[in-house]
């Protein structure tokens, strides 16, 4: 009797290692229980404005959620842990692609977000679509990074996503309204009937598309093409094409500078008292240390961004205060890792789990609002750019203050007017209307 009672003792004890076994490979794959982390790296050229503001964006936003409770799944509640991925990829792809493979393998991240130089950004999505890892991009803008892999390999690529800034082909459209806007205040301010539009753009593979949209659609728009000079992201000394477009008298420099020479050209283009107004793409221009590094010289220097100071949504405002406390400055696009962060929220505690090819489904059927606008994903997982949807800004620096002047009764349809609360009118710079009234 007594070997009988041993013996249902035995089998009652391996009943229940069996059930908590059994319970145990039922939790999502990839995250460790015991925690309650989710790993997220955060993709970038730390020790740059762009890096930087990918961590600053992330780090915020993982303090918001966790305080509030985590991100949940069912009856469990998971914290973000960030993990700083510096890639240098301003420098070496090299270096990049060894970061990302680092940051799966050693530090076994469950989400990236960030990403900056589009030539080091295709491999790194590369290896995290290989590693089944989702990647929500904030930092390069070329439409390829899913165009052309999402919709045409979606079993590989469907990992990836596309946040910020929006894609190269809706930056273009964004550009040009506001540079048609441009060439209208010169019309009505001035007289100018056909303005000339110098391009100075990156010679980097990101700004190609721009470079030949430009060219075609300058014409096309009533304006006048006056030439297109290309300096290294890197250069210290923008001087030469500065003068050469001088000369050939154009009356607005259309930018697309993503490195360290949008500085060198702020400060010379004013130093020299270049007579046009310039406008485009700079995420240097976008930082408070800018208006100190070019002496000034920047002022009335304008560029795109995700984000500016204007109540986009209600959550703008908010975010662009706490990134201003916490950074010491204001966002650049590459800071939407705070929206990213909030994005992979909403898609898992919809999704109701962890498992990848669940949350991917449920990120792309986003429909959200976020500090930068309503946040929808096209079929190849770009955001949505538009009036109801992300429009973006442009900012610019009016005597030491960065000013958001766009969207400013801005009409994309018959009928339609946006402005955004805390939108200011855009100026042209005074020495453009005195060279330009002789």
């Amino acid at each position: 009797m007594k070997f009988f009672i041993r013996l249902l003792i035995i089998f009652a004890l391996i009943a229940a290692m069996l059930t908590l076994i059994a319970s145990g490979c039922e939790q999502d794959p990839e995250i460790d229980d015991e925690e309650a982390t989710i790993k997220v790296g955060v993709v970038g050229p730390m020790g740059y404005v762009q890096g930087d503001h990918n961590w600053y964006g992330a780090e915020i936003a993982k303090e918001e959620i966790n305080a509030a409770g985590g991100i949940e799944v069912g009856d469990q509640a998971y914290e973000i842990e960030l993990v700083r991925v510096d890639t240098n990829e301003l420098h070496s792809v090299d270096e990049a692609i060894s970061a990302v493979e680092r940051a799966i393998e050693a530090e076994n991240v469950d989400l990236m977000v960030g990403g900056f130089r589009t030539e080091a950004v295709f491999p790194m999505t590369e290896i995290a679509a290989e590693n089944e890892k989702i990647f929500i991009i904030c930092g390069a803008a070329s439409i390829e990074l899913t165009k052309g892999r999402v919709d045409q390999d979606y079993d590989k690529f469907k990992y990836i996503f596309h946040l910020s800034p929006i894609n190269t082909k809706d930056i273009a459209q964004l550009a040009f309204v506001k540079l048609m806007e441009i060439a209208d205040s010169l019309r009505e301010e001035l007289g100018i009937a056909q303005p000339r539009v110098a391009v100075l753009m990156d010679r980097l593979e990101w700004a190609d598309a721009l470079v030949a949209g430009a060219e075609e659609a300058i014409p096309q728009a009533g304006m006048e093409h006056a030439g297109t000079w290309r300096p290294s992201a890197t250069a210290t000394d923008i001087s030469t094409e500065l003068a050469a477009i001088q000369d050939s008298d154009a009356h607005i420099i259309f930018t697309a500078l993503s490195g360290p020479a949008a500085v060198t050209y702020g400060r010379q283009w004013g130093e020299l008292e270049i007579p046009a107004c310039s406008f485009g793409l700079s995420a240097e221009s976008q930082k408070m240390e800018f208006w100190e590094a070019t002496d000034g010289y920047s002022n009335y220097e304008t560029s795109l961004n995700t984000y500016g100071k204007a109540n986009i949504t209600a959550k703008t405002m908010p975010f662009m205060e706490k990134f201003l406390e916490t950074a010491g400055d204001t966002p650049s696009h590459s800071a939407a890792t705070y929206d990213a962060l909030y994005l992979y929220k909403d898609a898992v505690e919809r999704a109701e789990t962890l498992e990848v090819d669940a949350v991917v489904e449920s990120l792309a059927d986003t429909d959200y609002e976020a500090a930068m606008g309503r946040v929808v994903f096209s079929d190849f997982h770009s955001v949505t750019w538009g009036p109801e949807y992300v429009t973006g800004v442009a900012n610019q620096w009016q005597d030491g203050e960065l000013v958001c002047v766009w969207p400013y009764e801005w009409s994309p349809v018959e009928g339609v007017e946006i402005t955004y609360d805390g939108v200011q009118p855009y100026k042209i710079p005074p020495r453009v209307i005195e060279y330009w009234s002789e």
